[in-house]
């Protein structure tokens, strides 16, 4: 079986919409998706979809996804790939799936210039730790990332 990793467009909304769900739920967060298959499909279709995203197929089926999006590094002056989300069913992992998106990832990164690639990852996921940590990724330990969402994001928009 020769697995491709292909990029996402807009008829892979749904499919990209089910990998999302299946990592909320996954993150202990099922009921936080508010992305729908619609508007993902309108995003992919636009013509500044706000991110990119690589499907994984083994034999024609979905095996895995990475969505992405460009960041900047103001110490470096240059472009960064962000990593949203990657993620692989559990019957699917230990087949080299979640490393090919990454390697792919990479080369993006490279053939673009980019200066760095990086992503977020939960504290209690230690399997996922591990694995970046195979590949060479280091953890940023001494840096806590900060979020505004809802109405502490509206008030503060208010003031």
């Amino acid at each position: 079986m020769a697995l491709v990793i292909r990029r996402a467009v807009a008829n892979d909304a749904s499919v990209i919409h089910q990998f999302i769900s299946e990592l909320a739920a996954y993150e202990r967060e099922p009921d936080a998706v508010e992305a729908t298959p619609e508007s993902l499909r309108a995003q992919l279709e636009s013509a500044s979809c706000p991110f990119e995203c690589l499907l994984a197929e083994l034999e024609g089926d979905a095996v895995g996804f990475a969505l992405f999006f460009q960041s900047y590094s103001t110490w470096r002056g240059r472009p960064g790939l962000y990593l949203e989300d990657l993620y692989v069913p559990p019957d699917k992992r230990g087949q080299g799936v979640g490393k090919a998106l990454l390697r792919a990832l990479a080369n993006i990164a490279v053939e673009r210039g980019y200066g760095r690639m990086e992503w977020a990852v939960l504290d209690w996921n230690q399997s996922a730790i591990d694995f970046y940590r195979s590949l060479g990724a280091a953890a940023l330990d001494e840096w806590t990332v900060y979020r505004l969402t809802g109405p502490a994001l509206e008030a503060l928009a208010r003031d």
